[in-house]
């Protein structure tokens, strides 16, 4: 039963995911999870700890951070407007309620360390004494610009911080399989595994962070959404892809390397949407065991 609901309010995720800046009302989300309206908002909060509009609140003001960080091009307007506030004065009360801070004050602090901000690993919280003057990856990496089409993948989704992640993983996996399985999606060399990192972990809660383990379909097969199995569409636009062979311990230097040595240096502008990986290989199958993985960032046109 536990499945059901988790199920339900995976949906709701995705639906805010791609509609935050727009009017969210409990009734779409209700209708979104397939839960009554009436009951809709005591399950959210007792899956998820918060309620609906809690949520998709924190969801607008975690953004918000990245727009103040990033988009120096944008006035408190834009910003608010933006995240689907109704106007600069709402998402300023908002945010300092929140933050405890007011949005131009965080955003004059930022500016003075704007370096720094883009230090995102995803598993880890970033490394501020790094010397990025050295190399610290040893294995195969190149990197490209690259326009990719939507696409979409079924996936089971995992709530909390990287270490509880580490923990679930095998069975999160065997799931994800199981059921692929189940439905006919399992195809020799057809199939890509990817992990989506949904929350950006400068600006996000641990405890609340969100990690889509997925499955990549074939041309020929179609999916449905189960108690245990989602389905979502993965952005198209602009990525920069970062190639790498690499141990499982470098996936800091990876994702640090990426944003370092080319967002940084060659002045692009991260979109405001969730990066991923795709693996491309089976490290036991390997004589070396590297793991062959490309990042993908999404970039502003």
């Amino acid at each position: 039963m536990q499945d059901f609901y988790d199920c339900g309010i995976h949906k709701v995720q995705d639906y805010i995911d791609k509609n935050y800046g727009k009017n969210i009302t409990a009734d779409k989300m209700a209708e979104i999870a397939g839960f009554s309206r009436f009951h809709f908002s005591r399950i959210f909060k007792a899956v998820l700890n918060e309620s609906p509009m809690q949520y998709v609140n924190r969801i607008r003001l975690e953004h918000s951070l990245f727009l103040l960080s990033h988009r120096k091009d944008m006035n408190m307007t834009d910003v608010a407007l933006e995240l689907g506030f109704s106007d600069s004065a709402v998402f300023t009360r908002a945010f300092k309620k929140y933050f405890n801070i007011s949005p131009s004050m965080y955003r004059k602090q930022k500016s003075t360390n704007c370096k720094e901000d883009y230090f995102i690993s995803t598993y880890n919280e970033p490394d501020k004494t790094k010397k990025w003057t050295e190399n610290t990856l040893s294995g195969a990496q190149s990197v490209r610009l690259e326009r990719i089409s939507e696409f979409e993948v079924v996936y089971v989704r995992h709530t909390g911080d990287y270490v509880s992640l580490a923990r679930s993983y095998r069975k999160l996996m065997n799931t994800l399989f199981t059921e692929a399985k189940k439905q006919g999606l399992l195809k020799p060399g057809e199939n890509h595994f990817i992990a989506i990192y949904h929350d950006n972990p400068e600006f996000g809660t641990k405890n609340q962070f969100r990690t889509s383990l997925c499955l990549t379909i074939p041309s020929d097969c179609r999916s449905k959404e189960t108690e245990q199995l989602g389905k979502m569409e993965i952005e198209g636009g602009l990525y920069m892809i970062g190639h790498f062979e690499i141990n499982a311990n470098q996936f800091e230097d990876a994702w640090d390397y990426m944003y370092q040595q080319w967002i940084i240096a060659k002045k692009h502008m991260p979109r405001n949407s969730y990066p991923f990986e795709v693996y491309l290989n089976n490290p036991n199958d390997e004589k070396d065991h590297l793991i062959k993985v490309d990042i993908y960032v999404p970039l502003e046109e």
